[in-house]
């Protein structure tokens, strides 16, 4: 009988944990993300410098109204295909602080290639304020901050739709995005597609322009990427050639070891043998 009731009591705890996890997922569970193929993915990849530099562009006129990137200098613009005038260009837009001067003062001027990257509020609770309470994130290392994050985010930014579904509620202020863990997001969609006109005069799609800029963000959180890719296939080649000739001094050794034990030692009577039954005759 006690058995008989522990084994309901554990049935009924599974069946309502069941329930309440299946209406948790159906109400806030976000989309897979859209798998995309990057070209900086796999042993040999590499960021596309056109990319990186369009994306660059789209961070600068859009995503800096409201985000930072704070690990990162204008000076690295110049390692994704910026002149060093077009990145000191960028930088003097932004002015920043410094000091203190002869008189002890604080004082501002344009930012130059040493300095980060100008962030948009100048403390988290001016972005709150700004974003309705919602704080933008500091963009540096966004692509690391999920799993699949180039995916995820790529997906994020193309997710936007115009109206909830029938019968889902939007919270005030929110947008519905298919992606978004739980569909609601404060952030607006920034991109429509034909945002920003590149220096030869052209536009992009939204598809375009969600891919140009997750190659920037990935570039930013991992600008040693291809350094280390390439140090890495040197150490394989080096263990490779190192693993090949550790074999072959083996081989040569171990070969007069047992030349030396079959000849002369527990195994010499066997030799003779040997060496007498393929003699030649006469």
């Amino acid at each position: 009988m006690r058995k008989l009731i522990i084994s309901t009591a554990l049935g009924l705890s599974l069946a309502v944990s069941a329930t309440i996890s299946t209406g948790a997922h159906a109400a806030g569970a976000a989309v897979k993300p859209i798998d995309m193929s990057w070209s900086w993915e796999g042993m040999f990849g590499t960021f596309n410098r056109e990319d990186v530099k369009k994306g660059g562009q789209i961070f600068f006129e859009v995503c800096n109204a409201c985000h930072s990137m704070d690990m990162v200098a204008y000076r690295n613009l110049v390692d994704i295909g910026w002149s060093e005038d077009e990145a000191k260009e960028v930088a003097a837009q932004y002015e920043v602080e410094d000091g203190p001067n002869d008189e002890g003062e604080m004082f501002v001027r344009p930012a130059r290639l040493s300095d980060r990257i100008v962030a948009p509020y100048p403390n988290e609770k001016a972005a709150r304020f700004a974003n309705g309470g919602a704080y933008p994130p500091d963009l540096s290392v966004i692509t690391k901050a999920r799993k699949n994050g180039p995916d995820y985010l790529y997906s994020l930014l193309v997710g936007y739709q115009d109206e909830a579904p029938e019968g889902f509620e939007l919270a005030e202020g929110t947008n519905y995005n298919d992606y978004f863990p739980g569909h609601q997001i404060f952030m607006a969609q920034p991109l429509y597609g034909e945002s920003v006109e590149f220096p030869d005069g052209s536009y992009a799609s939204l598809e375009e322009e969600a891919k140009y800029i997750t190659t920037f963000l990935a570039w930013a959180a991992e600008p040693e990427l291809e350094e280390r890719k390439s140090l890495g296939i040197k150490v394989l080649l080096y263990l490779i050639v190192l693993t090949a000739m550790l074999y072959a001094l083996k081989k040569r050794i171990w070969s007069r070891i047992c030349l030396d034990e079959y000849t002369h030692g527990p195994y010499e009577e066997q030799y003779q043998k040997d060496l007498d039954k393929h003699k030649m005759p006469g």
